[in-house]
């Protein structure tokens, strides 16, 4: 049984070679990837993380980048909640497409998606695109940011936990409806067990009070009897 209060299904998109496979890689087995292929259609990883004190399972959907998997891809989309939208730092024709994706997203992903923006690839000394730049893309979408290395692990948990919490959040403000089975979002077996102890804790509280109520109806009812057999005798 998985034992987790919530499951949040993310993809990761971008364009090819900006490190999403090595992102997720590092993210769920803690390691870099040195040699690998392109990505055919979709990579799948997951992992449990602790969020404000709930476990949180996020299964990441690693998209393909190329143009011809595109097709593919796009039906990932639909049924996330959470998006990693990546662009390499030191290639500025991926941070320039990012707003490709983001049609792309627009088009077929949920409307309340949330998004962290991630800049890849800072260990790397020839960088083309300025951290202030990036960090203004976010904001004017209002989406998160940060600047990433795969390589090292820098900022690699930090993204995936923000964006997990954004979530969450919205969960408590009731901005998300978990009923609706294209959130992105699924209530897991231990969120059914913590709710349905509160439930059982609501219930044995009202029958004690039911019981306190009975018990000192009884006893008003005795004391009314025991007064008028007072009177009787005097």
């Amino acid at each position: 049984m998985n034992q987790y209060d919530y499951l949040f299904k993310f993809i990761i998109i971008g364009n090819t070679s900006v490190g999403k496979s090595c992102i997720l890689s590092q993210f769920t087995e803690n390691r870099f990837k040195r040699e690998h292929d392109a990505t055919i259609g979709v990579e799948f990883g997951s992992k449990n993380i602790e969020v404000d004190g709930y476990t949180i399972k996020i299964q990441i959907w690693d998209t393909a980048g190329q143009e011809s998997f595109r097709s593919i891809t796009r039906s990932y989309y639909r049924g996330s909640v959470g998006a990693l939208l990546v662009y390499d730092v030191t290639k500025e024709d991926s941070f320039q497409d990012l707003n490709k994706w983001i049609s792309d997203v627009s088009e077929n992903a949920n409307k309340d998606l949330s998004v962290a923006v991630l800049g890849n690839k800072i260990d790397l000394d020839n960088r083309e695109v300025k951290a202030k730049d990036g960090e203004a893309f976010a904001s004017e979408r209002n989406f998160l940011f940060f600047e990433t290395s795969a390589l090292n692990g820098d900022n690699i948990g930090e993204a995936f936990y923000a964006l997990a919490k954004h979530v969450l959040d919205r969960i408590i403000e009731k901005q998300i409806d978990l009923t609706d089975q294209s959130s992105g979002v699924k209530v897991g077996a231990k969120r059914g067990k913590q709710k349905n102890f509160i439930q059982n804790q609501v219930q044995n509280t009202a029958i004690e009070s039911q019981k306190q109520n009975i018990e000192l109806d009884q006893s008003s009812e005795s004391i009314s009897i025991s007064k008028k057999g007072q009177n009787c005798s005097c």
